[in-house]
């Protein structure tokens, strides 16, 4: 999974991610929701991508998105219901916040770390699907990005957690076994009611169209 900034032929340009296999591009994904608030300001440079949907590889079908997409939980629900198992996140999130000390008294995480981490985890955990997220690393115009990828199980497991701060290359074995098991456990994506969620979707959307 690679990010770029991609044109198109009438000349819009996205903020994209491609997932790459073989020498081929599989599935290219543009981000959907651009901030405008605080420090950020993409709104105003790029065009937002107007569609999701899962893809298929020699892993099993894989959803991608792009930082301020998976803040969005309509997103990772609708790439959950068209069949992805595996999520990639990738973001370029910026420290803020106070680092908080950890159990053991020690330094832990800034609160954009830490809120990105606990979404990461709760997305493994809802819809019991393996949820791998990377973050930019390193220093631009004063700003901090603060790296520290991970790799939840569908059990909401960590199973590994990057250094943050530094830059690193960090590898992780997943059994893609787990998602008999816990699923087995926990039929989540079993009992979901999608034709429930559609009518209510319509609902609600005539309400406030009226």
């Amino acid at each position: 999974m690679v990010g770029f900034v991609e044109e198109d032929e009438r000349s819009r340009f996205y903020i994209a991610s491609a997932y790459l296999s073989a020498g081929k591009v599989v599935h290219v994904h543009r981000k959907i929701y651009l901030p405008t608030y605080g420090l950020f300001d993409e709104g105003r440079f790029f065009a937002w991508g107007d569609g999701v949907k899962a893809f298929d590889t020699r892993f099993g079908r894989v959803g991608m998105l792009i930082c301020e997409d998976f803040w969005h939980a309509s997103l990772p629900y609708l790439l959950w219901l068209d069949g992805a198992d595996l999520f990639l996140f990738a973001s370029s999130s910026p420290g803020r916040g106070l680092p908080h000390p950890d159990a053991c008294g020690e330094p832990g995480r800034l609160d954009s770390a830490r809120w990105v981490d606990e979404i990461n985890r709760a997305y493994a955990g809802l819809f019991t699907s393996f949820v791998a997220h990377t973050n930019r690393v390193g220093y631009e115009d004063g700003l901090n990005f603060w790296g520290g990828a991970s790799v939840y199980d569908p059990d909401g497991i960590a199973l590994v957690h990057a250094p943050q701060h530094e830059e690193c290359l960090t590898q992780v074995e997943i059994d893609l076994n787990q998602l008999h098991r816990t699923r087995t456990r926990l039929p989540l994506l079993r009992d979901e009611r999608t034709a429930l969620v559609l009518r209510e979707l319509n609902r609600i959307t005539l309400k406030q169209d009226k």
